[in-house]
């Protein structure tokens, strides 16, 4: 499978073979599951605070036709403590002791990461993510290795509007308020993924496009089912160098 490698500018340069890992079919089972570890092994241990939900509550005892098991607030008949009851104790509340890391055999992670890797090059998939981007272009978006040189705000999105994805950038800068009490608890806004920048040397790169929204910036080392699937949902809208390709490539030679 061949792809075209594009200037600064947009036009082309040249016409490369794709390396062997865009080949590999799509396993959504192992990509889920990868990022899911991912996803778990970030969680810090929590639990509940000693006593949360045990108010001053007493049983009011047998005669009186209702359940002498509740412990009732005060002359009222609310019942109280208990989990079936309005501001109770949880049933079974999370522990700090419960372990959440989980493991991956080495070659199923690597798996997941080729798979999710070569949907990035499919491009039904990279539009029914969501994605925004010239589908005249070939995807995976590749470009000549001046790229890495970039490091103004201002040159770098001259360069994404070149080559076709910028309207990308302007989708993920759209605030989404999230449901629920995390709006209470720092997470207020969601933001959605926009492009994954790959390159040798990432140096210059973070401050030209660091700063734009849903924009990720990795080198292939630290390329994995979850940067190349966010939330498990494969076809990201991807960026490589040249320099990036090749060494890519040496992963199966």
């Amino acid at each position: 499978m061949k792809a075209n490698v594009y200037t600064l500018d947009g036009g082309i340069k040249d016409q490369i073979e794709l390396p062997e890992v865009f080949n590999y079919p799509y396993r959504p089972d192992l990509i889920r599951m990868a990022v899911r570890i991912f996803q778990l092994n970030r969680v810090q241990p929590h639990g509940v605070k000693e006593g949360a939900g045990m108010k001053v509550a007493e049983s009011w005892g047998p005669g009186r036709g209702i359940s002498k098991m509740v412990p009732r607030v005060g002359d009222s008949s609310r019942g109280a403590n208990l989990p079936n009851t309005r501001g109770g104790r949880a049933g079974h509340p999370p522990t700090t002791e419960k372990v959440w890391k989980r493991k991956m055999n080495k070659k199923m992670r690597r798996l997941a990461k080729f798979s999710a890797l070569s949907a990035t090059a499919n491009k039904t998939m990279v539009i029914n993510r969501g994605h925004k981007f010239n589908e005249e272009v070939t995807l995976p978006i590749i470009v000549e290795d001046a790229f890495e040189d970039i490091d103004r705000v201002k040159k770098a999105i001259e360069t994404l509007k070149n080559l076709g994805v910028y309207d990308d950038i302007v989708r993920a800068s759209e605030k989404k308020i999230r449901a629920g009490k995390g709006k209470m608890r720092g997470r207020r806004y969601k933001r959605k993924k926009s492009l994954l920048i790959v390159v040798k040397n990432k140096e210059k790169v973070v401050k030209g496009f660091g700063n734009l929204p849903g924009v990720d910036i990795v080198t292939p080392s630290e390329l994995n089912a979850e940067v190349l699937a966010p939330g498990t949902h494969a076809g990201r809208l991807a960026v490589f160098t040249e320099s990036a390709i090749e060494e890519i490539r040496g992963w199966t030679e």
